[in-house]
């Protein structure tokens, strides 16, 4: 099934295959102020390292989760507390990276979680992980979380290509703000939308981000 998304930001558009197999114990409320919490000791020089934020989709990713068994793997980049949040991290660990100056890379063995700096680097371990569970015969799942500047990648479309050929159980999601780290997708890229008509089995969103792409917005001396 392919939908043209580009019509409403705040909707998220899934395929037909995903059941809601999951109860939120967060709420959207829950997610911004933990964000703000920390974004507040940053700018209070508590934190001696850089800090990815989010805030503007907390709906679509109480949404999403809804569709992630608390057993899949999730991988997630830089900007990945609200990722981690909603799998179940414990807050202590997630604040234990963060004020250790590795909000970067949050994980988690139990639940299942990993995340990277490096643009497209969580894509191919996703696509490994999917690959090992296939051949176990397993029922989990991967969700890899990526932005719309990973997804206009060559790894990203190898690995897609890859993971439907093969038949995995890799699900990507891509959270579009239309930002290459601080300059417009579309002008990096050269693109009038995302290219979804290539993509098949993806869960898509757009929306837009309350704080940059990196701090708070505010000159920190740490």
């Amino acid at each position: 099934m392919i939908v043209n998304l580009f019509k409403i930001m705040n909707k998220v558009y899934f395929f037909k295959k995903l059941k809601n197999v999951r109860k939120n114990q967060l709420t959207a409320l829950d997610l911004i102020k933990f964000e703000d919490e920390i974004a507040k000791d940053y700018n209070s020089s508590k934190i001696k390292g850089p800090i990815h934020l989010s805030k503007g989709n907390e709906k679509q990713v109480l949404k999403i989760f809804k569709y992630i068994n608390k057993n899949d793997w999730v991988f997630s980049s830089w900007r990945n507390h609200y990722h981690a949040l909603l799998h179940g991290v414990k807050k202590t660990l997630i604040k234990k990276f963060i004020y250790s100056g590795k909000s970067m890379s949050v994980s988690s063995l139990k639940p299942k979680f990993f995340s990277s700096s490096i643009v497209g680097g969580i894509v191919p371990i996703a696509l490994g992980v999917a690959l090992a569970l296939k051949r176990k015969k397993s029922k989990k799942k991967v969700f890899c979380f990526v932005g719309d500047m990973t997804a206009e990648t060559g790894i990203f479309y190898e690995s897609y290509k890859y993971s439907k050929q093969k038949k995995l159980p890799l699900i990507f999601v891509v959270e579009d703000n239309n930002l290459s780290t601080n300059t417009p997708t579309d002008k990096v890229w050269g693109r009038k939308n995302f290219n979804i008509k290539f993509f098949k089995d993806i869960i898509w969103y757009k929306y837009k981000n309350f704080y940059p792409h990196h701090g708070t917005g505010k000159w920190v001396l740490f």
